[in-house]
C-alpha cells in the first residue's frame, strides 16, 4: 500500500526525491513480459481502460526497471477482470520518448506511464500540453508537482546503505565495487548508499574495506555510458575483479547481465566461487534466475507495486498527481531475500542489518547522498 508522506521543501526539476503531496498507489505480484511493443490484458472488454507504458532504452525485458514497471501495468490488467488492458512502446533512443508519448495520447490511453529519469522533460511537456491526460513517471519528480502526473520516486540510498554494509561484511579481499550505467541521480543515489554503508561497516568494525568504482564524497566513479551494452558491463566488471573486488554491485539495468557473466567467468577460471555480486531494482533471483547463485541479495525498489497502484487508481477515478517517495519505512525500498546465501550470511550480520534498517527509519542513521539535493 502506498504511503502518503508529508510535504517537504520542493526540489529542483532534476532532483531525485520530493515529498509525497498526494499521489495515488497500490499492490503487487509478478509476471514476465516479452520484448518489442505489445499488450497484455485479462479477458479484455469493450472500451477497457488503457494503461500505456513508454519504456526507456533496454525495453520491457531488461530484468530491471523497465520490466518491473511494465509488470505493474500487466498486473493491474490481470487483476481487473477485463476492465484494464496494458500495452507498451519501446524507446530505442531518447529521440523516441516524445513521439511514443504522442502516439499514446492519440490512442486516448487512460494513463501513460513513462519510465526513467531521462523522460522527465518529455513527460512534463506532454503533461502541460494535455492537462486532461493522466501520466505516471518512474524515477523522476518535479519541484512543483503536476496535477496530472503521478511521480514515483524511491529513496534507494537507504537500502543501498544496507547493501554496502552487507558487502563489506561478506568480502574476503577487503575490496568491493559498484558502477553505474549513466551518471544520473537515480543511479548514483544507489552508489552513494552502497559507498556509505561500507564506510559505516569500517567505522563499526574498525576495518578498511575499500570501494572501487565510486566515491560518494567526490562523486567520481565508473560508468558504462548506457543501460544496454552487456559487453561493456562484462569488461568493466572484469577490470574491477582484476583490481581485487570480490563483490560487485552494478547499477546499470540490463548491463548488469554482462557483470554477472564476468563474475561467472571469473569463478569458473578460479575453480571456485570467489566473486559474487548484488542485483539492482528487482529480485535478481527472479528476474535473472540463471545467475542467482552469485547474488548475495538484490537492492530493490517497489516499482511494480507503485505502477500497479497508479494504474488502478486512474482506472477507478482515484488518481492524484504529486510525488510519491518509496522508503524503508513504507516498504517502497528494501533488500531482497538472500536465497542461496541465506545460510552463508552470519546471524550477527543479519541482526546488524535489521538494526541498521530500524536506525535509518528512526533517523538515527542518515545515509549521505548528493543526489536528492
Amino acid at each position: 500500500m502506498r504511503a502518503r508522506l508529508a510535504c517537504i521543501a520542493g526540489l529542483s526539476a532534476v532532483a531525485l526525491l520530493a515529498a509525497a503531496c498526494g499521489s495515488s498507489g497500490g499492490g503487487g505480484g509478478g509476471s514476465s513480459p516479452s520484448s518489442g511493443s505489445g499488450s497484455s490484458s485479462s479477458a479484455p472488454a469493450a472500451a477497457a481502460f488503457k494503461a500505456c507504458l513508454v519504456s526507456d532504452t533496454g525495453t520491457v525485458n531488461d530484468k530491471s526497471f523497465n520490466q518491473s514497471a511494465y509488470e505493474g501495468a500487466t498486473q493491474a490488467a490481470a487483476a481487473s477482470g477485463g476492465k484494464i488492458t496494458a500495452q507498451f512502446l519501446p524507446s530505442a533512443s531518447p529521440t523516441d520518448y516524445a513521439p511514443n508519448i504522442t502516439s499514446f495520447i492519440n490512442q486516448k490511453c487512460g494513463i501513460i506511464v513513462t519510465v526513467g529519469f531521462l523522460m522527465g522533460d518529455a513527460t512534463q511537456k506532454a503533461a502541460q500540453a494535455n492537462p486532461d491526460q493522466k501520466f505516471a513517471i518512474v524515477d523522476f519528480s518535479y519541484a512543483k508537482p503536476l496535477a496530472n502526473v503521478d511521480a514515483l520516486l524511491f529513496n534507494t540510498v537507504e537500502d543501498g546503505f544496507q547493501a554496502g554494509y552487507l558487502a563489506a561484511a561478506m568480502s574476503k579481499t577487503g575490496k568491493v565495487a559498484t558502477f553505474g550505467g549513466q551518471k544520473l541521480p537515480t543511479v548514483t543515489i544507489y552508489m552513494d548508499g552502497f559507498y556509505d554503508g561500507v564506510q559505516y561497516y569500517n567505522q563499526k568494525k574498525h576495518k578498511n574495506v575499500q570501494v572501487l568504482g565510486w566515491n560518494e564524497k567526490t562523486q567520481n566513479g565508473s560508468f558504462t555510458g548506457n543501460f544496454t551494452d552487456l559487453g561493456a558491463g562484462q569488461r568493466l566488471t572484469t577490470t574491477l575483479i582484476s583490481e581485487g573486488a570480490d563483490i560487485i554491485f552494478p547499477v546499470a539495468g540490463n548491463v548488469g547481465l554482462g557483470a554477472a557473466k564476468a563474475v561467472q567467468t571469473a569463478d569458473a577460471a578460479a575453480g571456485t566461487q570467489k566473486v559474487n555480486m548484488m542485483w539492482v531494482d528487482t529480485d535478481g533471483c527472479v528476474s535473472a534466475a540463471q545467475y542467482c547463485k552469485y547474488f548475495i541479495t538484490s537492492v530493490n525498489k517497489g516499482i511494480t507495486v507503485a505502477v500497479k497502484g497508479a494504474v488502478e487508481a486512474a482506472q477507478k477515478g482515484d488518481f492524484k498527481g504529486g510525488n510519491y517517495v518509496g522508503t524503508l519505512a513504507n516498504n517502497g525500498v528494501g533488500l531482497a531475500p538472500f536465497h542461496d546465501f541465506d545460510s552463508k550470511i552470519p546471524a550477527s550480520v543479519k541482526s546488524e542489518l535489521d538494526q541498521i534498517k530500524a536506525d535509518i527509519i528512526s533517523g538515527k542513521i542518515k545515509p549521505a547522498t548528493k543526489s536528492p539535493a
